[in-house]
């Protein structure tokens, strides 16, 4: 199997799987350990609830093979709340252990009146630490690009060098980390147009 998208019951799947077949790739839902394992690729998308979605992963037994994958060197990528579950925790409507393959937390947007949260819709980003060159997936893609955004809270990673894209919103927040193998964004490629498929099809020939 080339990429498995990971199907926990939550998020836009389908719609994360059109967006690969719009770039010619094959991706199919993947719900096992052993799917997990077989594919040579991972995608682990998500809307919702961090609660819900975490606790799902540990109902059925997809932590441990979610962790193995990343460790194997097998390239992988967060979407959204797929980012989000990556860290030590989560502070939505509570506190919530994540799937600690990256150190940090996520936590809600603090901004002046002003700003809405949700943070909805375009939004530019900035490469960090090089990213521009030292990411595969930004191959092609311009500084200060657009990409689509919808949630209320955002990764503060431990370590600032996994960092590859900010995202200014009332204040600069992590908007793509990058470490080896490992790749998650808070944006959705998938309703990103141009650019959106451009990072897919990156992800593609990794």
């Amino acid at each position: 199997m080339e990429t498995g998208i990971i199907d926990y019951g939550m998020g836009n799947l389908r719609s994360v799987q059109k967006a690969f077949e719009r770039v010619g790739a094959k991706a199919d839902f993947i719900r096992s350990a052993e799917e997990i394992a077989s594919a040579d690729r991972i995608v682990l998308p998500g809307v919702g609830a961090f609660r819900d979605a975490i606790a799902e992963l540990r109902r059925l037994e997809l932590v441990e093979p979610i962790r193995q994958a990343i460790a194997s060197g097998k390239p992988f990528l967060g979407i959204c709340l797929g980012l989000q579950m990556l860290f030590d925790v989560s502070y939505e409507n509570g506190e919530y252990a994540g799937l600690s393959v990256v150190p940090g937390e996520v936590v809600k947007f603090d901004l002046p009146e002003q700003y809405t949260v949700p943070h909805m819709g375009w939004n530019q980003v900035h490469f960090a630490n090089d990213a521009q060159e030292k990411c595969p997936l930004l191959k092609g893609i311009e500084p200060d690009t657009c990409f689509y955004f919808v949630h209320s809270y955002y990764v503060k990673p431990t370590d600032p060098s996994v960092v590859a894209l900010t995202c200014d919103y009332g204040g600069e927040f992590c908007a793509m980390i990058h470490r080896d193998n490992l790749f998650a964004c808070q944006f959705h490629p998938e309703k990103s147009q141009k650019n959106g498929l451009r990072l897919l099809e990156n992800f593609c020939q990794l």
